[in-house]
């Protein structure tokens, strides 16, 4: 859990709306709704001081009986991940709650208008790795993102450093070409995890032949980072 002061997120409008000018963002039309409140956390909630960014890890020795079957994407293995983490979010708000009395808080588990990276860099929780996943030095980037904005004021942690380096494994591991040439930006018009969990009709026939058995979701790019080689 780490925590970030609640701010007009300038630098990270500015790249959103360029993703979204370039068309990345494929027939996810809803990513263009609710502009502002994806870049201000106080027209989510008024008040708003602070944003607590949390990290629930997903990561599972299990394997799929069949190793020639269509693949599925560990993170889908369990239980719903939203019904999961919002259940713990809501014990730790009740516990703030407990020590520090009446405080307006309002929780999310990708389930609202929010740049949950974005933040999640913001208080240190990870840096943005070139395959545009959060990234951790000792908890790779097998996890899910959650937030808690409240109205109370705490000592803000500060953005961790970026450790890719000159590594571009995910880049040149993606088998659509999703990330661009110097990573850090996805088009999703080629990524297989959009194409095969948001994408309505036909999977173009150019990225169909690449997909190499996926269903439902990609984990390509995680699996070849070398900050994951710890869930090997």
């Amino acid at each position: 859990m780490t925590v970030a002061k609640a701010e007009f997120m300038i630098p990270e409008a500015k790249r959103l709306e360029k993703w979204l000018h370039q068309g990345y963002h494929s027939g996810m039309q809803y990513m263009e709704n609710h502009f502002d409140k994806r870049v201000d956390p106080t027209k989510l909630l008024p008040g708003t001081k602070t944003v607590i960014s949390l990290s629930h890890n997903y990561f599972t020795h299990q394997k799929q009986k069949d190793p020639k079957a269509p693949k599925i994407s560990m993170y889908a293995y369990g239980k719903d991940y939203h019904t999961v983490v919002k259940g713990k979010l809501s014990i730790l708000m009740e516990y703030i709650k407990s020590q520090f009395g009446d405080v307006s808080m309002r929780s999310f588990v990708d389930s609202a208008p929010i740049l949950e990276r974005d933040w999640a860099r913001r208080s240190g929780l990870g840096w943005i790795g070139k395959n545009t996943l959060l990234i951790h030095p000792k908890r790779g980037s097998y996890f899910f993102l959650a937030e808690i904005l409240c109205d109370l004021e705490m000592h803000y942690d500060t953005p961790m450093k970026d450790y890719c380096g000159t590594c571009r494994k995910c880049i040149d591991a993606c088998p659509t070409d999703a990330l661009s040439t110097s990573g850090y930006v996805l088009d999703s018009n080629k990524c297989i995890s959009y194409l095969t969990i948001e994408h309505k009709g036909d999977i173009p026939l150019e990225h169909k032949s690449k997909m190499d058995g996926w269903i439902f979701g990609c984990v390509i790019c995680q699996k070849v980072c070398p900050w994951n080689r710890f869930f090997s």
